[in-house]
C-alpha cells in the first residue's frame, strides 16, 4: 500500500541521494554571474516521516555564489522538500491523496500517524485543488497525462499515475522527481486564467 513506503529509512536515504544528484547538477552550472557555487545548506526540521532523520538528511541542500557583490543563493530542486513546507514532500502528497477517499476514521489515523492535524490537511488539500492547478508548472506538465482525471482528484491522480505502473520505491521517486521543479524559489508561481 502507498502509505507504508515513506516510513522506511532506506527510502529517505535514497531520496537524499537523489537530492545530492540534483544539487550537483546545480553546482556544475555555477552562478549566472560566472562565480563558483559553494555549499550553503540550511537546516530544516522536517515532520511526518515517523522516524528520526539524521542532521544531514534534515538539511535543505543549497549553494551560495563565492563572488563578492553577488553572493546569490542557488537552491536546487528537491525530492524531499516541497517548497517551504515543514512536512516532507511525500507526506504532503500521500496524506492529501489519501484524504480524498478514506473514511473519517482513516483521516484520524492518518493525522495521528503523520502528526498532521485536520487544519493542516485541509490546507494541503486547498493547495492541490486550488493553487497547484493554477501554476505554470502544472499548466504545461498536465499535457503529459492523457487520462489524469479531473483537477479535483489531485494529488491522488498523480499518485495513481506514478505508482500504479511502477514498484513503490521507483514510483515515489519518479513522482517526487516530476514535482521537483516546484520546490525551488519561484517554482510555484501562480498564473490565474481569465
Amino acid at each position: 500500500m502507498y502509505h507504508d513506503l515513506p516510513r522506511s529509512a532506506s527510502f529517505w536515504s535514497f531520496l537524499l541521494a537523489v537530492d545530492e544528484d540534483l544539487a550537483e547538477e546545480t553546482r556544475k552550472k555555477g552562478c549566472p554571474c560566472g562565480g563558483r557555487l559553494h555549499r550553503a545548506n540550511y537546516p530544516r526540521k522536517p515532520r511526518g516521516a515517523g522516524l528520526e532523520l539524521t542532521e544531514f538528511q534534515s538539511q535543505r541542500l543549497s549553494f551560495c555564489c563565492d563572488r563578492d557583490g553577488c553572493r546569490k543563493r542557488a537552491t536546487p530542486p528537491s525530492v524531499r522538500f516541497l517548497g517551504r513546507r515543514v512536512y516532507l514532500a511525500a507526506i504532503v502528497i500521500l496524506v492529501s491523496a489519501m484524504r480524498q477517499g478514506p473514511t473519517p476514521r482513516r483521516v484520524r489515523e492518518l493525522s495521528e500517524r503523520f502528526d498532521a492535524d485536520e487544519s493542516t490537511i485541509v490546507r494541503w488539500q486547498t493547495f492541490w485543488r486550488e493553487h497547484f492547478p493554477q501554476t505554470s508548472f502544472w499548466k504545461v506538465a498536465r499535457a503529459r497525462f492523457v487520462t489524469l482525471g479531473e483537477i479535483v482528484s489531485l494529488p491522488l491522480s498523480l499518485v495513481d499515475a506514478f505508482l500504479s505502473h511502477h514498484p513503490p520505491c521507483e514510483g515515489w521517486t519518479l513522482l517526487l522527481r516530476f514535482l521537483s521543479p516546484i520546490t525551488v524559489p519561484g517554482g510555484l508561481q501562480i498564473k490565474v486564467s481569465h
